[in-house]
């Protein structure tokens, strides 16, 4: 019988999720969907000493924001639960024992000071099986000294007892057979008594078989990690049960090598985090994607294709296509650069689908943000304006330079347009032109631009300067959409004011 599909995402709340974690998220979704399987959302909160509150409730609203929908988890239950690591004490016990029992680990008492002087005194120190006869633990020291220090309560870690002269192969579906000696590998603790939690390396292979998880997808900073949870499985005796292993490629910064951070993002100007983090510690900022106008559709369709490519040229997916194109035989090995202005790209792409009326909807609060009350304009108006200048921009909140010409009159006036195209004769030429579009029985109809350039060339005025000149007392500058579009919404009074009032502005700083 086939295997379900079942995958997991297994942040840590140590603070914002990073893009890359989001991509992991993305990529498992993906697999999952695309297999009709289950995607769990377990929060490995064994890191007691760093827990920071609030990151819990942010993993969530970014996959909740982004579209990744959860089957199994914290807030939405399931049959595998709890899926908080901190509420499955019981159970790591449990299994910590049955390794002691079997002579799979052993219990060590060393010091951190202790600990410190063996790395002081040899380079390169591992707690390893050439180490460990040497160091305070239950295979070195006397049954009666270990249950004397037990009985004391003496603090202790559980280690993992790996034996030397193996070759641990560890199967991955993007990078095929990885081969570790198991003589590089060290005595990992498994468990500490001080806040009688697991590590991460017990922790997530617990998890893993008793969630019937079928396909651990990762990032690559993992594999260094999987030949110890191969020796895991099998001294578990779950080798028959062990998921498949996958290990992302690394993202990495956009201008070089190395791994993507967050200083990379301050410095070149990019979130590198979905959502706006405010750390309740330091109370830093950092921003988001949502927050630095982002839509959601663009940022998922941005990072799915950040180390996996679909097989043929396309390039804008929806979630339901790239759920119907994922194939983890299209995961590249090498790192993927983090090429942050393909999504802007990305995002104004997806702005133009909207509808003029869905883009004004997000306009409102740019605009409120920017001293407008929205209440003296419809959502028609709003709309419109929006969809005039949405060629234009990358974000929403790029309508306001865009486009706040059409909700405060300009105060100043461009001096650049005002030297070149700006004329003694021209305030008396624009009254004309006032003349012209007034007599046109429809103002916001098809009939005014012909009159106005009719009338011109009749005059045999110059069309770039007058119209440049219009635009000018209009808009504030020479840049905006098409220049009847502009009247037609501003309307005939709202126009003729703005005409005259620059006329008057501009004569007198002339």
């Amino acid at each position: 019988m086939e295997r379900e599909v079942r995958v997991r995402f297994a942040p840590s709340p140590t603070g914002p999720l990073h893009i890359g974690g989001v991509r992991t998220a993305l990529y498992n979704y993906l697999f999952a969907r695309q297999h009709g399987g289950k995607m769990i959302l377990r929060i490995e909160d064994t890191d007691s000493n760093r827990f920071v509150p609030g990151a819990e409730d942010y993993i969530n609203e970014a996959l909740a924001w982004l579209g990744i929908g959860i089957d199994e988890g914290v807030r939405e239950g399931g049959p595998y639960g709890p899926y908080k690591q901190s509420e499955r004490r019981d159970i790591y016990r449990q299994h910590v024992r049955q390794l002691l029992d079997a002579g799979k680990a052993y219990i060590a008492f060393d010091t951190p000071a202790e600990l410190e002087a063996a790395r002081a005194a040899t380079p390169n120190f591992q707690y390893d099986a050439s180490t460990r006869m040497q160091m305070r633990n239950s295979l070195s020291l006397p049954a009666d000294e270990v249950k004397r220090l037990m009985d004391e309560g003496a603090q202790y870690v559980v280690r993992f007892l790996i034996e030397p002269g193996r070759e641990v192969e560890v199967n991955d579906l993007i990078r095929g057979k990885v081969v570790i000696k198991s003589d590089i590998l060290d005595d990992k603790v498994l468990y500490k008594s001080a806040d009688d939690l697991p590590t991460y390396h017990l922790a997530n292979i617990v998890d893993d078989h008793l969630m019937e998880v079928s396909h651990v997808i990762r990032g690559e900073e993992w594999l260094p990690s999987a030949p110890l949870h191969v020796l895991l499985y099998e001294a578990f005796g779950w080798a028959d049960t062990m998921p498949a292993f996958v290990h992302l490629p690394l993202l990495l910064k956009p201008d070089g090598k190395g791994k993507l951070s967050k200083r990379d993002g301050d410095r070149l100007g990019f979130p590198v985090f979905p959502l706006e983090w405010h750390d309740p510690k330091s109370g830093d900022v950092s921003s988001g994607y949502r927050e630095s106008g982002y839509l959601p559709q663009a940022v998922v369709n941005f990072l799915a294709l950040l180390g996996w490519n679909p097989g043929d040229d396309s390039e804008v997916m929806s979630m339901d296509e790239l759920i119907a194109k994922f194939s983890l035989d299209h995961c590249s090995k090498s790192g993927a650069k983090f090429a942050f202005e393909k999504g802007k790209w990305f995002n104004h792409t997806y702005l133009q689908e909207l509808s003029d009326a869905e883009l004004g909807k997000l306009f409102k609060p740019v605009l409120e943000a920017n001293g407008v009350d929205v209440s003296k304009y419809s959502d028609e108006y709003i709309a419109q304006v929006a969809g005039l200048v949405k060629g234009r921009i990358n974000f929403v909140k790029d309508l306001w330079d865009q486009a706040k010409f059409f909700f405060v009159a300009p105060e100043e006036y461009d001096p650049k347009a005002i030297k070149k195209r700006w004329t003694p004769d021209t305030p008396a030429q624009l009254e004309e032109l006032i003349a012209v579009m007034d007599a046109v029985p429809d103002f916001g109809g098809a009939e005014t631009e012909p009159a106005v350039l009719a009338y011109i060339a009749d005059k045999g005025y110059h069309l770039g300067n007058l119209m440049n000149a219009f635009r000018l007392t209009v808009v504030g500058e020479c840049k905006g959409p098409h220049m009847f579009d502009i009247t037609r919404l501003l309307g005939k009074e709202e126009t003729f004011r703005r005409i005259r009032l620059g006329c008057e502005r501009i004569s007198v700083n002339e």
